[in-house]
């Protein structure tokens, strides 16, 4: 059977037996909302677990509204107007308002970004500001955690008299699903607290992993900053894999966020009834797939439903390579996994080392090969997984490796979907 891959711009198909495919993974089609602004205004005046959001801004000094950056596709446009609309409805001048765009490590925005993200009229009429996490002198230390992580958020953002944060809801590979308290940290955090939370105290712990919420260790630390900050109000979309809305969660953090997480996961979860010996799968084409570093969301978010000590298969591009100087340097710096989280225990955490700790987790469990032509050809034998620039002959090596009976699963869009293993099973 010839199925579909999303791969790069164009696409790639891999050839798999009948006898052989035990499932094809994809999402759940969840239904575009045909009038997303219309369901917006209702959900702000009927919001779940709050009061109006009219209501609770009345009477504030000042408000802070905070986005995602260009790297994550939120529909702000559609968001930020009634926003503004009911704040200044309810007093608050709309130069005490600020809009801050969480970058947490990412690099600033440009005008042009801006201007995409936001609109025009929005990013003449109000103040915009890129959180820094490299700046100290632009964060305010709010104490430990219970654990011990040192809390370092956005002034911008502590100080405000009205916090809302903006966002959008899908798996992730280390916080379960995005949204909600995320956005405050790591968004707006610290370079010492963003470390903090992608040191391996969490990272090594197996709940910390796509779909996980009740077991996530990161989860509840995430939940300890967001209260010890103060978080007011939420406005969470769920997207399609058109980025059209399906579905608006506004009003209190936790049980807006909550009601969600539900949503998305009847949208995006799907189960098989035993793990396969090899899975094929992908980091859901261009643009998610323009880096290694940015690819390995493929590999973890199909970990489930490899068996241990099979052959996970995954078909990603990587046109722009590695990734960043740093994460490449790093990457290629080890002989093994294994050596790699060594290396890492007895060392303080570094930038960009918590995705190639997600790496290392997944090559602990199966022989994880990365099929990328670029890649292939430039870093073959230097990572500590293996390249491939042939799906099909890779596939074929399995079918050697296993047996001609081998059992394939396909995810051919690899980080939208949440998969896992029926229960009981």
């Amino acid at each position: 059977m010839n199925i579909p891959l999303a791969f790069g711009r164009t696409g790639l198909t891999v050839n798999v037996p009948d006898r052989n495919l035990l499932k094809i993974l994809t999402m759940q089609a969840a239904v575009a909302i045909e009038d997303p602004e219309r369901k917006l205004r209702d959900a702000l005046a009927t919001p779940v677990g709050s009061d109006p959001l009219k209501t609770i801004a009345r009477g504030k000094r000042d408000a802070v509204i905070v986005i995602c950056d260009i790297t994550r596709p939120v529909p702000n446009t559609l968001i930020l107007p009634p926003l503004l609309e009911i704040l200044g409805e309810s007093g608050i001048p709309r130069e005490r308002i600020t809009i801050l765009v969480a970058t947490g490590l990412h690099r600033p925005s440009t005008p042009d970004e801006l201007a995409q993200m936001v609109g025009i009229e929005i990013l003449k009429r109000y103040r915009i500001q890129d959180h820094h996490a490299r700046v100290l002198a632009e964060q305010r230390y709010l104490g430990d955690t219970r654990g011990g992580t040192p809390v370092y958020l956005d002034k911008i953002y502590c100080d405000a008299d009205l916090k809302i944060t903006t966002g959008f809801i899908e798996p992730h590979l280390m916080a379960g699903f995005s949204g909600g308290r995320k956005m405050i940290a790591p968004g707006c955090a610290g370079e010492l607290t963003i470390k903090a939370l992608h040191s391996p105290k969490f990272l090594e712990d197996p709940g910390c992993r796509e779909g996980s919420i009740d077991q996530n260790p990161l989860h509840r630390e995430l939940l300890e900053i967001a209260g010890m900050a103060g978080h007011d109000f939420i406005v969470n979309v769920a997207l399609d894999e058109k980025h059209r809305v399906t579905g608006i969660f506004a009003g209190d953090p936790l049980q807006a966020h909550a009601e969600g997480i539900g949503f998305v996961r009847s949208a995006v979860r799907a189960t098989v009834p035993q793990p396969a010996d090899i899975v094929i799968t992908t980091s859901a084409g261009y643009p998610l797939d323009l880096t290694y570093y940015q690819a390995v969301k493929g590999m973890t978010a199909a970990l489930p439903v490899v068996r241990e000590g099979g052959m996970l298969i995954l078909a990603a591009e990587c046109a722009e390579g590695l990734g960043s100087r740093e994460f490449t340097a790093m990457a290629t710096r080890f002989s093994s996994g294994k050596e790699f989280v060594d290396s890492i225990m007895s060392n303080p955490v570094v930038i960009d080392q918590w995705q190639l700790e997600e790496c290392a987790k997944a090559a602990r469990r199966a022989d994880v090969v990365l099929v990328s032509p670029r890649v292939a050809a430039e870093f073959d034998g230097k990572l500590f997984v293996r390249t491939s620039a042939s799906i099909d002959e890779t596939l074929r090596e399995g079918f050697r490796r296993y047996g001609q009976e081998a059992s394939v699963i396909v995810i051919p869009k690899g980080p939208y979907t949440l998969v896992d293993v029926e229960p009981g099973t």
